[in-house]
């Protein structure tokens, strides 16, 4: 079966970076969009990230735009986001998502998604 597997969360400061990792099982990565979301507590889950299939096109939310990057390894079945200059405002449980997609560009809405990992939580302190 599909499994994605985030890693790399944690409770950093204001001005940190950390490093996510989504490990994926049991598909073709290079079959699937990707994408990374996130979700505070009381809000909606959001997109943060996007990437294709072969990592040519990536777009950012704009309040991490300058700050995080997503990256993927199709090698490895593996995708990440570098989060850097990191927020209070940026502390939720991120999520990683993967959508088989023929196009080039993978959507922004959580629901278009077809698999997702359980989540990984960063904390940001101020």
């Amino acid at each position: 079966q599909v499994q994605l597997v985030e890693s790399g969360g944690g409770l950093v400061q204001a001005g940190d970076s950390l490093r996510l990792s989504c490990a994926a099982s049991g598909l073709t990565f290079s079959d699937y969009g990707m994408g990374w979301f996130r979700q505070a507590p009381g809000k909606e889950r959001e997109v943060v990230a996007r990437i294709s299939r072969f990592g040519g096109y990536t777009d950012y939310a704009d309040s991490v735009k300058g700050r995080f990057a997503i990256l993927r390894d199709n090698a490895r079945n593996t995708m990440y986001l570098q989060m850097n200059i990191l927020k209070p405002e940026d502390t939720a449980l991120y999520y990683c998502a993967a959508v088989r997609v023929s196009g080039l560009q993978p959507p922004s809405t959580p629901h278009e998604y077809d698999y997702w990992g359980q989540g990984t939580q960063v904390t940001v302190s101020s």
